[in-house]
């Protein structure tokens, strides 16, 4: 950390693009260790609250309104902590509870540039551990020549261009945040949603395995699921029944009272439509994403291989205890590999999937020093 003469303070930091996501990466000894105080910064640094976080290193938008946080772990066998913090544009919300497997990505290439870890030949494997949920993963990025390597063939709808392959392969999904993969206890409920002076009644999928999900079809919304980003977040009848419906699963799936939470997700479903295996699109939760987060992914395929979900009559899903699901998004698709449990079909064990990650930009940040003057002047 050092300071400015202008009343600024400067913070080292590297922004990173994490699979179709990008946000700054920090040390988490370079932050405050006071909770509040921390968010504060956090908020500085993105230039939230404003819609175009023009005083800051947010875009604008939620996938680029993430930070990741990382540090050494002192858990036995885990080499990395990393905490995942999602910020909104418009808003001063810090949250900390859900998992983002785009920005997961990144945590190995950001800790080896920082000297957390060192290389282990021509690839590096590390278990992290997110401690926004306990989930733990092993994460393996190419490192020839005792260097992360970020160009190579590999492509990730979303993103322009490739880069090497960072592969992911999670430990333990199932209820992230939730109780469990079914926080309901149902594979299908009913619910009901006041709107307009009358009632709807909708069948959906509440599920958590990686990311809290509300799934239901588009067409018992009226919508073929097929709409592009720019007339999903122009739906404002659609938005608002899917915030009607978001505040009571939120309920139903033991969040609690979920308006100033980023999650559950909530994602329309419709059959495949460009070879895939399940057509989406998915808001986060008030805005459509262009893509699909990676545990959001995770999860929507995870419901497409349970008997009486919303996606099992959608769904095209190969035979097999392996299974290969194809996750179509407005700007491609997302490919998941699923193991199940040989006894149980509908137990997964297995999730594994590729990304990509980049530096963008290594240096430090600067904040007003009103907001924190840094470590060694707090």
């Amino acid at each position: 950390m050092s300071e400015t003469n202008t009343g600024l303070s400067a913070i080292p930091c590297y922004l990173m693009r994490g699979g179709t996501s990008r946000g700054p990466f920090f040390l988490a000894s370079d932050l405050p260790a006071d909770i509040a105080q921390r968010d504060r910064v956090l908020l500085a640094v993105m230039g939230s609250p404003d819609q175009r976080q023009i005083d800051g290193l947010g875009g604008a938008n939620p996938l680029t309104s993430k930070v990741g946080i990382v540090s050494k772990s002192s858990i036995p066998d885990v080499a990395l902590d990393f905490l995942f913090a999602q910020l909104q544009p418009a808003t001063d919300i810090v949250d900390t509870t859900p998992n983002c497997g785009n920005m997961l990505a990144a945590v190995v290439p950001f800790a080896l540039e920082r000297g957390l870890i060192t290389a282990q030949g021509e690839s590096t494997t590390v278990r992290v551990l997110t401690l926004n949920t306990g989930m733990q993963c092993d994460i393996t990025v190419q490192t020839p020549d005792g260097k992360v390597r970020y160009d190579g063939d590999t492509r990730i709808d979303g993103v322009p261009g490739t880069s090497a392959p960072i592969a992911i392969n999670f430990l333990d999904t199932a209820g992230s945040v939730c109780s469990s993969m079914l926080p309901t206890g149902k594979v299908l409920d009913s619910i009901t949603i006041a709107y307009r002076n009358t009632h709807i009644h909708l069948d959906v999928t509440c599920i958590d395995n990686g990311m809290p999900m509300v799934l239901l079809r588009a067409t018992d919304l009226g919508r073929s699921g097929y709409e592009s980003v720019t007339e999903m977040n122009a739906d404002s009848e659609l938005k608002t029944l899917l915030e009607a419906l978001r505040l009571k699963t939120g309920e139903l799936m033991g969040l609690g009272d979920v308006t100033n939470k980023s999650y559950p997700k909530m994602c329309l479903l419709a059959a495949p439509k460009d070879g895939g295996s399940i057509s989406t699109r998915c808001f986060i939760p008030h805005v459509c994403h262009d893509a699909i987060g990676v545990l959001a992914a995770v999860t929507v395929a995870s419901a497409c291989i349970l008997d009486g979900s919303v996606a099992d009559k959608l769904a095209v899903i190969n035979d097999g205890e392996l299974k290969n699901v194809s996750v179509e998004h407005p700007s491609g698709e997302f490919s998941v590999e699923l193991a199940t449990d040989p006894n149980n079909p509908q137990v997964v064990t297995k999730a594994a999937l590729l990304r990509t990650a980049r530096l963008i930009m290594r240096g430090e940040v600067m904040i007003n020093e009103t907001v924190w003057k840094g470590n060694n002047n707090a």
